[in-house]
């Protein structure tokens, strides 16, 4: 596999929507730095990441964190964690834990059904 020319990173990426200010997205994106080496295989014009959070500070907070990446499906985590850097945290692990999940029904050597009987034929294909 080769290198991505313009990888994506969380400080390239990530915006914040409802309940934070632009003045939260530093110490957000920082506390997302562990994704950078997960969004490294991704082109950063064709990914985006958005945390925003309902009721900040209140109990029954919750945060939610989407993921764009072109071809993909989009990914949603959220997080009902009173405290704000757990609630982030959590999203953040979560949406690694499925970016890897789907990694791997993408990519044949990782999955048993595609090793062993191939990818599909594309139907309607005249030779």
């Amino acid at each position: 596999m080769s290198a991505v020319a313009n990888p994506a990173t969380v400080g390239e990426c990530l915006r914040v929507g409802a309940g934070f200010s632009q003045g939260d997205l530093n110490w957000i994106a920082s506390e997302f730095e562990p994704l950078d080496s997960r969004l490294a295989g991704f082109h950063a014009d064709s990914t985006e990441l958005e945390v925003s959070v309902k009721d900040r500070q209140a109990r029954g907070q919750k945060v939610t964190l989407e993921c764009w990446i072109a071809g993909r499906q989009k990914i949603v985590t959220t997080s009902s964690e009173e405290d704000l850097k757990a609630a982030l945290h959590d999203v953040r692990d979560d949406l690694r834990r499925r970016l890897n999940d789907s990694k791997t029904k993408q990519e044949p050597r990782h999955n048993k059904h595609l090793r062993e009987h191939g990818e599909p034929e594309p139907e309607g294909l005249i030779e």
